[in-house]
């Protein structure tokens, strides 16, 4: 007995001396390439679910066999596995996962590796985001992605440009992409999003990226992914930026010197007493000095009583003064002297950004918290926008199969927006920028006292001359010709044309959970609030609402949207080689949008802009509009051996915009893709990745605004009782406009990154447009939708990337992408063809088999070589053009022609650089546009000779026009009171090719061995300019602002260009 005791106790004590043989207390510490501690990271046993997690300071200990394998993970990082080997100290390096930030790209409810994805993307990476500075989103896609276009129609704080993805999707329907905001469609102001917060923009722009949003996506998406935390300690981020804002844009060549300007328009006036009225010189000279002051109406030199204005040589007399007395009809006595409009108008302002943002995570969840503010000054008075900004984004495994996050985003805002317009509506007299642009260089702003004193009137406002003739807002008796009794900029330091006060709040939650291994559902909401309280109001002392003693409108908007998704996924490989992904899903969108107005008049302060401080009620209306979306989606994806990729999707979409019967669309989507890089046959070791791809569906587009499929009548007041009148015209049968995509393209990858890029061929097609159909007025509404037309865009993209030189401390990086494409109209509705398979819109030609923008204008047939007047084509027989043109005189009598161009570019994107250097980094990006016609508006408007009336701003060019000794010119002769000299002709169809350097960023980042001591993770200083310079064929004339370009003119707000200084810090 004693001895089985003895032996038991000795086998016992050896297996116990075995096992203590075989496990080792391990310990180390988990870094980060750059050396810092990696806290919350995962050491497992490999193959066991013993473990323990990393302390602040990166160090471990753990109990595990000799023979072991230690397998060490956290986010963000690449995971490694380690043998113990019998160690009892391991120190590991973790190194982040590339393929996360990199190779991975966000697509419709998903993500999707760079090399397995077989649709058309491209993507606006967070270091490029950091590098520019705007206050809308939108402007981060100038010429950073192939295929998109942006028309920058105002250069307002805040504003947004207009984004063309791939052509022009449709005729009279929406051509705008749909965002999508961290998987949720975002329809807010693209403005109240905080660029800092973004991790990366993602365009898709072909039906296999696309397809899964239906009704939505025909024009693009752009998917915004904001920021999450990151690996390692919590990482506090502090980023500070203040520049100064200018005007970006530059000036016509203007006849500016107010000597020069009289000398022409004298000139003008000579010509025409002579060649017209039969006077000699010494009549047609006292003719032209009469004329000149009576048709401009100011006299701003001092000349000596008894002598000509203009000399007989056509000068000014030397003997006369700049700055003349003028006694007015009151008898009193001012002293007329030119201002200049645009320098009274535009000035520098400050520009100023705050952004302080915390991130952190673990293997269980992440955390990422910000705050922002922005002070974005326009470039005139009253143009402003200041916005707060804060998000909260964290997620959390709460189980193994289960994770929960949200995303919520608040702003506040406060903007003021001034009074715009282009093109053929910009002689308003309250738009500030065609008013200082086209003002002749003679007349004052001011009034002033015979000592040249500016005056103010009672309330200590300074009295700017409104040229009304009248003394209590200019001079008695002193009317200008030209903008008569208004003053733009008086009227922009008393009115107000637009003031924004508002709070939007975005926020977006999702739930996931996997069981059975291989399936996950999710559950993603998403709500989008934004209320916003407007103010307009007009000044009670100036201008031609003075008599009502001020106006006052207010407005508050409502809107709200709200999305829900339920998404199952099934995901599993066989063999190690075949790997199945399959997606159902359902989605329904929701969006309330209401308004309420109200103004009163006859106000009892200028201080008190509220509609109680007025007694004269005026308008007062309110209403709401509805917008509903529904779908039931799925996607099927395989993948072979990680070499052949096949890809299946299918949408079923209702849209509330279309009638019942007709609200149910299907869309669809098939690609493929081949990395031939993998195959065993292949044998280019300089070849990192080469892959072949090809897609094919179909998307819908419902962007005609809502109830378009039913007649919808306005409530009115017929002696007192209700009554309704047709307001628009419905068409219960109109359905999906569909877009047929086509892509193919190669991606590569070569020499370990050295160069990589895409090319691909893509064909767009719009199927049953949704066409506005006019009809005539006599029929109590002006237009009704329908389905007719066909239209096409076919093009090619290129993207190249490479690396020039890439060693320890230098590394030089070029980037290059460009488009080309062409659009052809394929099918018109019958009742709308003239002749010739067409018909006119505006000054367009819009014809089966010819682009859509095709200049339908009169045609310029240059200057008669013996008169010198404007010459213009007209057709010999209007019924017959079989029989040719003539020549005629006048504009009236010439007839619209196609002129061969298009609005369209040949060619466009961006180019750009990057260079770094021992810690120096720079960066210089431009966007340009090759080909294509605009009409130069600005140049047109101030080449006219000068009529009665006369006060306009002219070009330096009518210098160079016809004269009996100059007569080899294609500017027609200055002569007063010629009425075609400058007809609205293709003669001002100008080439719209520009180079635009849109921003250069020059940064030092300083060692960290210099701030360790500090506890400061990194520090970067850098300067930064946006809107930099641009060249185009015409100093002044900018077609960045038109797609058409049949708008573009000085008369919008100029772009604005910001060169700032900042600082970003990382502890």
């Amino acid at each position: 007995m004693v001895r089985k005791i003895v032996l038991s106790f000795i086998a016992a004590m050896g297996i116990f001396a075995l096992a203590s043989a075989q496990q080792r207390q391990v310990s180390g510490t988990v870094t980060g390439h750059d050396g810092s501690p990696i806290a919350g990271a995962t050491v497992l046993l490999d193959g066991t679910s013993i473990g323990t997690t990393t302390g602040a300071d990166g160090s471990f200990a753990i109990s595990v066999p000799a023979d072991g394998t230690l397998a060490i993970s956290f986010i963000g990082y690449q995971a490694v596995k380690v043998p113990v080997a019998g160690k009892t100290r391991i120190d590991v390096t973790l190194h982040e996962d590339t393929t996360d930030i990199d190779d991975v790209i966000v697509v419709a409810f998903g993500t999707a590796r760079k090399e397995a994805f077989s649709g058309s993307a491209s993507v606006v990476k967070s270091e490029d985001i950091a590098k520019m500075q705007t206050s809308n989103v939108a402007q981060l896609l100038s010429g950073t992605s192939p295929g998109v276009q942006l028309q920058t129609t105002s250069g307002q704080p805040g504003s947004a440009p207009k984004v063309m993805i791939r052509g022009i999707g449709s005729i009279s329907s929406s051509t705008d992409p749909l965002w999508v905001v961290d998987g949720i469609p975002y329809d807010g102001d693209l403005a109240l999003i905080n660029s800092n917060d973004i991790e990366n923009l993602t365009v898709l722009k072909d039906a296999a990226s696309t397809a899964l949003y239906g009704s939505r996506g025909a024009n693009g998406v752009v998917m915004v992914t904001t920021k999450r935390g990151k690996g390692g300690d919590a990482i506090v981020t502090v980023d500070a930026k203040v520049g100064v804002n200018s005007r970006a844009v530059r000036d016509y060549e203007y006849v500016d010197n107010p000597a020069l300007y009289y000398e022409t328009i004298y000139g003008a006036m000579y010509d025409y007493g002579v060649n017209e009225l039969g006077y000699g010189a010494s009549a047609a000279q006292r003719y032209a000095n009469d004329e000149l002051i009576r048709s401009l109406r100011y006299q701003v030199y001092n000349v000596p009583k008894g002598q000509y204005f203009i000399g007989s040589n056509g000068k000014i007399n030397p003997n006369a003064t700049l700055g003349n007395v003028y006694t007015a009809s009151d008898g009193n006595r001012y002293l007329l002297t030119p201002d200049d409009w645009e320098d009274a108008a535009f000035h520098t302002s400050v520009r100023q950004e705050y952004n302080v943002n915390v991130s952190a995570s673990n293997d269980r969840g992440s955390f990422y918290g910000s705050f922002g503010y922005m002070n974005d000054k326009g470039i005139v008075t009253n143009s402003y926008m200041k916005r707060y900004t804060a998000r909260l984004k964290a997620d959390y495994q709460v189980k193994k199969w289960l994770k929960v996050g949200a995303n919520a985003s608040y702003a506040n805002y406060d903007s003021q927006s001034v009074f715009e317009e282009a093109s053929y509506g910009s002689n308003s007299v309250s738009n500030l920028f065609g008013v200082v642009t086209q003002m002749g260089p003679i007349y004052p702003l001011y009034v002033r006292d015979e000592n040249g004193n500016i005056l103010r009137d009672q309330y200590g406002h300074l009295r700017y001359d409104y040229g009304s003739g009248e003394a209590e807002d200019g001079i008695a008796g002193l009317q200008r010709p030209v903008m008569t009794g208004s003053n733009a900029i008086a009227t922009q330091q008393l009115d107000i044309e637009s003031q924004a006060i508002g709070n939007a709040f975005t926020g977006t939650a999702f739930a996931e959970a996997t069981f059975l291994k291989d399936f996950k559902f999710q559950f993603n909401v998403g709500v989008n609030l934004d209320e916003t309280r407007y103010t307009n109001f007009t000044n009670p002392y100036y201008g031609g609402y003075k008599d009502m003693n001020g106006i006052l409108g207010k407005e508050h908007d409502r809107f709200f949207s709200f999305n829900m998704q339920q998404i199952l996924s099934y995901n599993k490989t066989f063999n190690d080689k075949h790997t199945v992904d399959i997606m159902i899903g359902h989605e329904n969108y929701k969006r309330k949008s209401s308004v309420l107005h109200a103004s009163s008049s006859n106000m009892f302060s200028d201080k008190l802009l509220e509609l109680a401080g007025a007694i004269v009620k005026g308008t007062n209306t309110s209403y709401e509009n509805g917008y509903n979306t529904e779908g039931y989606f799925g996607r099927a994806e395989y993948n072979y051996d990680n070499k052949y990729f096949v890809s299946g999707s299918y949408r079923r979409d209702a849209s509330s915009r279309f009638h019942p019967d007709h609200r149910w669309g299907n869309f669809y989507s098939l690609s493929a893709a081949w990395l031939i890089n993998k195959e065993n046959w292949f044998n280019a070791p300089w070849v990192d990745m080469l892959k072949i791809k090809a897609s094919v569906g179909q998307q819908g587009n419902d962007g005609i605004g809502e109830y378009r499929y039913t007649d919808l009548w306005q409530i009115q007041s017929a002696g007192g009782e209700v009554a309704g009148t047709l307001y628009t015209k419905g068409n219960p049968n109109i359905t999906w406009e569909t877009n047929t995509n086509i892509n193919a393209g190669v991606d590569f990858s070569l020499w370990q990154g050295r160069l990589s890029g895409t090319v691909e061929y893509f064909y767009r097609k719009t199927s049953d447009m949704l066409f506005r159909l006019p009809v005539p007025l006599s029929m109590g509404y002006s237009y009704y939708y329908d389905n007719i037309g066909d239209m096409h865009n076919a093009g090619v993209e290129l993207t190249l990337n490479g690396t020039v030189i890439r060693t320890k401390n230098v590394q030089w990086d070029l980037n290059l992408n460009m488009t080309h494409y062409k659009n052809v109209i394929d099918r018109l509705p019958a009742e709308l063809i003239e002749h010739d398979a067409g018909y006119q819109s505006g000054n367009f030609w819009m014809a089966e088999g010819k682009p859509l923008y095709n200049w339908y204008i009169k045609r310029y047939a240059g200057v008669n070589p013996d008169t010198g007047e404007a010459m213009y084509w007209a057709w010999e027989d209007k019924n017959d053009h079989s029989k040719g043109m003539k020549k005629v005189n006048n504009t009236s009598e010439a007839d619209y022609m196609e002129v061969g161009k298009t609005s369209l570019p040949d060619l466009y994107g961006g180019f750009g650089t990057t260079v770094a250097f021992y810690g120096f980094d720079l960066s210089v990006n431009f966007t340009y546009s090759i080909g294509g016609y605009a009409f130069d508006y600005g140049y047109y408007s101030t080449m006219g000779s000068p009529g009665t009336s006369g006060g306009m701003n002219i070009h330096r060019d009518v210098l160079k026009s016809w004269t009996p000794e100059h007569k080899n010119t294609d500017i027609p002769r200055f002569r007063y009171q010629d009425l075609y000299t400058a007809g609205y002709c293709d003669r001002f169809l100008e080439d719209a090719s520009y180079l635009n350097l849109q921003n250069i960023n020059f940064g030092y980042t300083f060692p960290k061995r210099w701030l360790k001591k500090l506890s400061i993770e990194s520090l970067r200083i850098y300067l930064s300019c946006e809107n930099v310079f641009y060249w185009s064929k015409r100093e002044g004339f900018d077609p960045r602002q038109s797609f058409s370009g049949d708008d573009v003119s000085n008369t919008r707000y100029s772009p604005i260009r910001v060169i700032s200084g900042g600082i970003t810090l990382k502890f």
